[in-house]
């Protein structure tokens, strides 16, 4: 589950900073959610004033980076602006010799009043290792902001709030299953944003929108077929298996989706003999979306523990099938399908 935004301190440092227009000298961004890294640093460029770009922000390739670029860089005095900064994409601090780790604690420790360094990671992971005295230096010194995936209720108004500045509306159920099915990244939202708002020629968007115009990711996909064999619709169970097969994912990431979805079945029998409820449920299985959860619980109430232990099984047993069979592994998911399908008919 995502991180809560309030225990990310650095998150909120950061945006008090550009808010106060006072930003923190040296910042180390990363994490899986883009659209925020990207819009966070376009705030940190709005900073150096329009015209003056060439001789205030300089951008230097982390892969190539040499120490005498980066003093260069900061030790230049800022041109019509009180502020200068330097954006570093990609610089592998675990792939550091030791001398020039030392290098790089001497000249961050000493970063101007008016420069801001931004060491920026895409493709190469932030992490140092605080074992090595150089890092542990370099940690007190850098920012780390990581731009963690939102939680359920951040990202349902953040939605919303984004058709309504395109005139549409949503409400908060419909919102939950559109981020449920985009897998919730706000990049990824942002564009099935633009695509519904043109799709849709009513003032409120709904569940039937989202299903005509946005393509379900894997776990999404994968979910809508589980929720078919579980409520006996074998045609559609079929077809959404059809529908995962045309994804071209690969058959185990298909089953370990499928997997995922009987486990949850499993745990939420078990949480209503014990009297657990939904919330505990959600927060066990680390499932954001309430609604889900609900599907979830309904099924489970239809099945003895039994039946959801035999499900979760037959999974495993598949799973077993894909790694130690030379039979075709579409053939092994077809057969799971129907194994379930038949497991649900016996409950009933």
């Amino acid at each position: 589950m995502a991180k809560k935004r309030e225990e990310n301190g650095a998150y909120q440092q950061l945006k008090n900073d550009l808010r106060n227009g006072t930003p923190a000298r040296i910042y180390a961004f990363w994490g899986e959610e883009r659209y925020l890294l990207e819009h966070y640093l376009n705030e940190l460029r709005r900073l150096v004033p329009a015209g003056t770009e060439e001789f205030n922000h300089r951008r230097l390739d982390g892969r190539s980076l040499s120490t005498n670029d980066l003093q260069e860089s900061i030790d230049a005095l800022p041109v019509f602006s009180d502020f200068t900064l330097t954006e570093i994409n990609d610089f592998d601090f675990s792939k550091t010799n030791d001398q020039n780790r030392q290098l790089l604690v001497n000249i961050l420790s000493d970063v101007p009043d008016y420069a801001c360094v931004v060491f920026v990671f895409d493709t190469v992971e932030f992490k140092l290792d605080g074992r090595i005295k150089a890092n542990a230096n370099l940690k007190k010194m850098i920012t780390s902001v990581e731009f963690a995936q939102q939680d359920q209720n951040e990202i349902v108004v953040w939605i919303a709030r984004h058709f309504k500045a395109e005139g549409k509306k949503i409400d908060r159920s419909t919102a939950e299953y559109l981020a449920f099915i985009t897998g919730g990244m706000m990049t990824d939202l942002s564009n099935e944003i633009d695509k519904l708002t043109a799709y849709s020629k009513n003032e409120a968007i709904t569940r039937a929108d989202v299903d005509a115009v946005v393509v379900p990711v894997l776990d999404a996909a994968a979910y809508e077929l589980t929720d078919a064999i579980l409520s006996g619709k074998q045609e559609t169970a079929i077809e959404k298996l059809g529908e995962l097969f045309m994804m071209d994912e690969p058959p185990h990431k298909i089953l370990f989706s499928i997997s995922a979805k009987l486990r949850q079945l499993l745990c939420a029998k078990a949480c209503i003999l014990s009297g657990v409820g939904i919330n505990e449920f959600m927060r066990l299985c680390s499932v954001r979306y309430e609604f889900q959860a609900k599907s979830v619980f309904s099924s489970a109430k239809l099945h003895t523990l039994s039946e959801c232990r035999n499900m979760v099984t037959a999974s495993s047993e598949a799973a077993y099938m894909l790694n130690s069979s030379a039979q075709e592994p579409e053939e092994i998911l077809k057969e799971l399908v129907v194994r379930l399908l038949d497991l649900h008919g016996a409950g009933n």
